[in-house]
């Protein structure tokens, strides 16, 4: 594979807990300020104490937060958004693939797990499962930069792969090798929301890194 395609790849995890906000913060399925005001507040308290650890790489400890975060309230997505990144940092991809699906299937409107989906077939080099994945996540959300960006480095590779196959059969042709060329040298990776929530009293649109 190039050395750009092995950039592309292999980058793609690389920025999944980079610092930053969630580009649309998944709302919660059940109000958090029906909570009282202790409750909110340690919900909150361990959401950011589970992403702190995920900054440190101790995934075991991190999972543990999420895990009682999620056994407390099954249904809210944050904690599960998270507990999916932090499988994907830590090279679980079928597992985190898992999460953000089943997140799908519950709530298919949200971009931020569709977006994520994309970023790991991408890692696969499933490039049109990704585009796929991608085109859906801007449909439902069109304000949503990052998948907006990541579909267009998609559609980069996916051009790219396809002048490899027309060098391959035709290595005469200067107009492809110049194209392939120039798209080597601006490809970039994909990236995903990072993985500090959003306060829980407001789950707000913010822009991600």
């Amino acid at each position: 594979m190039p050395n750009a395609s092995l950039r592309f790849a292999a980058a793609l995890l690389a920025v999944l807990l980079a610092h930053g906000a969630f580009a649309q913060a998944p709302p919660a399925t059940e109000d958090p300020r029906q909570m009282d005001d202790a409750a909110r507040k340690a919900y909150a308290a361990t959401l950011h104490e589970a992403k702190d650890l995920l900054d440190k790489k101790q995934y075991a400890a991190a999972s543990s937060k999420l895990d009682r975060l999620i056994a407390q309230r099954p249904r809210e997505p944050q904690a599960r958004f998270m507990k999916g990144l932090a499988l994907a940092d830590e090279g679980r991809t079928d597992d985190a693939m898992a999460v953000f699906q089943a997140l799908l299937s519950e709530y298919p409107e949200l971009p931020e797990p569709r977006n994520n989906v994309a970023v790991l077939y991408a890692k696969k080099g499933e490039y049109a499962k990704a585009r796929d994945e991608l085109e859906r996540a801007v449909q439902a959300a069109p304000d949503y930069a990052v998948a907006h960006e990541n579909l267009g480095d998609v559609y980069a590779r996916l051009a790219e792969v396809e002048y490899e196959k027309t060098l391959a059969l035709d290595k005469r042709n200067p107009a492809v090798a110049a194209k392939l060329k120039l798209i080597r040298e601006t490809s970039t990776p994909a990236k995903a929301p990072a993985s500090t929530p959003t306060p829980v009293e407001t789950p707000a649109r913010t822009k991600a890194q």
